[in-house]
């Protein structure tokens, strides 16, 4: 429960079906430790906790807050990290879903002798010939199932999402009509959570010591290979950026390419963002359990993707993706999701792009 409406209106209508509830707020990062004096927002700020516990109090269920900033920090921060200086754009967000909180709540939902546990999540999940499937939520404007390719099979089991087949505005009014009309009108935060002030470039900066002085200016490079200007450093550069390049050619341009073992950024037009496919690894499959042949699905490679028509090949534990039309800023350290209708086949993180033909 952050003390938001999804994740409070998903207790509620649990409460309301007969099971017997059980809050839990996660703590996962602390705002002083991010170097910002920005006052703490979000899910993880003590005024979340805060209403999370004074809804599970009116509606008459135990809540307890679980203490994960080692976990979180050792993984999900150091992976963020890592990622950017690796001249890759991570996603911090599907990972702690994946590794962090999934495995924090169902080890607490045993403790409390819990069979279940429920989320906010605007995605549902079924039983379907012996594996567990996420597939898109009735609203597909609020649709949440991209965040949620990395589940296992076994926690997708314990996993309820009240919220799949309701809309945003039918929970704003079951919120009304129960008396939460405070929920309705709080602000939902889309930042991430350990990056308030929504700058991971000075996040950057105060995590790794001497980040200047370390990656210090390189050169901006055509697609030709040509030097056209010099930038700040790879890390505070991210695959499709248009702002903040402090170089102009007299046309939009943007980053096409990172080169972080030359600290070489490449910029180009939109056209030359485009890429026919690429190559996805570390596979979490969902619908099935390996892909044996090539098959159609729609891929979505960022969250607020709409997703495009693709063949995919697995290899082992790589997808290779082929886009007919190709698809522009492809970007190594996001995830990739492919989809057959509402349904995710299965996900993984994006390795390299390429521009060639599949037989």
């Amino acid at each position: 429960m952050s003390g938001g409406i999804d994740s409070s209106i998903s207790s509620l209508l649990l409460h309301d079906m007969g099971y017997e509830v059980v809050g839990i707020t996660m703590k996962t990062w602390d705002y002083q430790s991010s170097g910002t004096s920005k006052k703490e927002t979000g899910c993880c700020s003590l005024e979340s906790i805060n209403d999370a516990r004074s809804i599970a109090v009116k509606m008459g269920f135990n809540h307890y807050i679980l203490d994960i900033r080692d976990e979180f920090g050792d993984y999900v921060i150091d992976y963020f990290t890592d990622e950017y200086m690796n001249g890759r754009t991570p996603n911090p967000c599907v990972l702690c879903n994946t590794h962090i909180k999934w495995e924090a709540l169902l080890k607490r939902a045993k403790n409390l002798d819990c069979n279940y546990i429920a989320t906010g999540h605007y995605a549902k999940v079924r039983d379907e010939n012996g594996r567990y499937i996420v597939s898109k939520g009735v609203d597909k404007k609020k649709d949440q199932s991209y965040a949620l390719w990395g589940i296992s099979q076994k926690n997708l089991s314990q996993t309820i999402f009240p919220l799949g087949e309701l809309n945003k505005e039918e929970i704003k009014k079951i919120a009304i009509k129960n008396g939460y009309k405070n929920l309705v009108d709080k602000s939902e935060s889309y930042e991430i959570c350990f990056v308030p002030d929504d700058d991971y470039r000075n996040f950057l900066r105060n995590r790794v010591q001497n980040i200047d002085e370390k990656v210090g200016e390189g050169n901006f490079l055509n697609e030709n290979g040509e030097i056209i200007g010099k930038h700040k450093g790879y890390p505070f550069y991210t695959i499709g950026q248009r702002k903040g390049l402090g170089i102009a050619l007299g046309y939009p341009i943007y980053v096409t390419e990172i080169k972080h073992k030359t600290n070489e950024v490449v910029i180009g037009t939109f056209d030359e963002l485009k890429r026919d496919g690429m190559y996805v690894k570390k596979l979490n499959m969902i619908k099935y359990q390996k892909i044996k042949n090539k098959i159609e699905a729609d891929t979505k490679i960022r969250y607020n993707d709409i997703g495009s028509p693709s063949i995919i090949e697995q290899v082992d534990d790589t997808m290779k993706v082929f886009f007919g039309n190709g698809v522009n800023a492809i970007t190594p350290g996001q995830a990739a999701v492919f989809y057959e209708k509402d349904d995710i086949i299965g996900g993984g993180w994006i390795h390299s792009s390429f521009n060639q033909k599949v037989n």
